[in-house]
């Protein structure tokens, strides 16, 4: 609890500063601070399962959003890209996938993940899911 008697902002962070050495299925968020416009993460280490023949994809994922009232906490969210690692997805379905969860869990005014696909036969692919009002 915090001097006013409600909740401390940190109450809904678990995962930061334990030890989790699992995924997570949601990520996590804590208020937004004024005047920041735009919340960008990247990461080269995405990974996943080609649904049809099982090979591993790596890719590249630059989220964007645009925060309301919520940040997404970075551990949570590299906690949550590891749910992938065993999936069988395709990159659309996996943009559109993490652009939802930001959506749904931080809920800011936009969401956009740029998922670039390593190539494998030649073809990069890359899918770009937007929801909400996006710049």
């Amino acid at each position: 609890m915090d001097s006013s008697g409600g909740d401390s902002m940190h109450d809904r962070l678990t995962v930061l500063g334990a030890t989790v050495r699992e995924a997570i299925e949601h990520v996590e968020v804590f208020p937004a601070p004024k005047n920041v416009s735009i919340v960008r993460f990247s990461t080269d280490e995405l990974a996943s399962m080609c649904p049809v023949t099982r090979q591993p994809d790596l890719s590249h994922v630059v989220i964007e959003y645009v925060p309301a009232e919520w940040c997404v906490e970075s551990k949570s969210l590299k906690l949550y890209l590891w749910n992938f690692r065993d999936r069988a997805v395709f990159a659309e379905a996996l943009a559109a996938e993490i652009a939802g969860e930001i959506m749904a869990t931080a809920r800011p005014t936009g969401v956009r993940v740029t998922l670039t696909q390593r190539p494998r036969g030649g073809i990069e692919v890359q899918a770009v899911a937007a929801l909400g009002e996006w710049r």
